[in-house]
C-alpha cells in the first residue's frame, strides 16, 4: 500500500505562512526621520504623521504655532525676548521691525492706558520705550547697534530661521482692565490693589568695566 506524499500535505501550508510572513514585515515597518536639528529617529508611523504628533509636545513651538528649529528653540526658551511698545513711537516700529526681519521670536506689550503706563514705571524706573528684554537683561530705549550686540550675546541667529509657516503672535496690553465694581458696592469698600498685571522686573544693565566693556549679563 503506498504511503501519503508528505509534500502534498504542506503544499496548503505554504500560503498561509507567506501571508502571516507578509502581515509581519507591513507591522514592522520602520521610517527614518530627520528633524530640523539634525538628529535622526526612527518611527512606525510615515514622517508627516510623526511630525504633526510631535509639535504638540511641549517646548516644540512657540505661541506662533509652528516648531522652531532646535537650537533657535533653545535659545528662545533660555533667554525669552519681550518687547514693550506704544503706537505712536517710531522707534518702537523700528525695533520691532529689526526683530521681524532677523527673525526673533518675541513677545509684544503695548503701553497705552495710564496702567500700562504706572506698570512701566515699576518694571523699568521710567516711562521711556521701547524697552526690549532678553532674558533676564533689559534694554530701555532703540538702539541698532545695541540691541544687536545683546542678542549676538543670547545666541540668536543673525538672519532668520523662522519656519515659513510661523505666524508672529499678536500684541496684547502691558495690564488687564480691571472688571467695574458692582453698582450697590460703596466706593470705599474696593480693594485697594494695583490694576497691573504681576510681572516679573527684569534684571538691570550691569555697569561697564575693564572686564565687561559691554556690561551684558543674562
Amino acid at each position: 500500500m503506498p504511503r501519503p506524499s508528505v509534500t502534498r500535505a504542506l503544499l496548503p501550508i505554504a500560503p498561509v505562512a507567506a501571508l502571516l510572513l507578509a502581515a509581519a514585515t507591513a507591522q514592522a515597518q520602520v521610517y527614518r526621520n530627520v528633524g530640523a536639528d539634525g538628529r535622526i529617529t526612527y518611527t512606525d508611523r510615515p514622517v508627516a504623521d510623526a511630525a504633526a504628533g510631535s509639535q504638540g509636545r511641549a517646548g516644540d513651538s512657540t505661541a506662533g504655532g509652528a516648531a522652531l528649529p532646535y537650537q533657535l528653540n533653545q535659545t528662545a526658551q533660555r533667554y525669552p525676548v519681550t518687547l514693550y511698545s506704544g503706537n505712536s513711537c517710531a522707534a518702537c516700529n523700528t525695533g520691532r521691525n529689526q526683530l521681524i526681519q532677523r527673525g526673533i521670536p518675541f513677545t509684544e506689550k503695548t503701553v497705552e492706558s495710564n496702567e500700562d503706563i504706572a506698570a512701566l514705571q515699576r518694571l523699568t524706573g521710567g516711562n521711556q520705550l521701547p524697552v526690549l528684554t532678553i532674558g533676564g537683561q533689559r534694554l530701555s530705549g532703540y538702539s541698532d547697534a545695541e540691541w544687536t550686540q545683546y542678542l549676538d550675546a543670547a545666541g540668536y541667529p543673525k538672519s532668520s530661521q523662522l519656519p515659513s509657516s510661523y505666524q508672529r503672535p499678536a500684541a496684547t496690553p502691558l495690564t488687564t482692565a480691571k472688571a467695574a465694581a458692582p453698582a450697590a458696592q460703596p466706593a470705599a469698600a474696593a480693594p485697594a490693589t494695583s490694576t497691573s498685571a504681576t510681572a516679573q522686573e527684569p534684571g538691570v544693565s550691569p555697569r561697564r568695566n575693564a572686564n565687561n566693556p559691554a556690561g551684558i549679563r543674562f
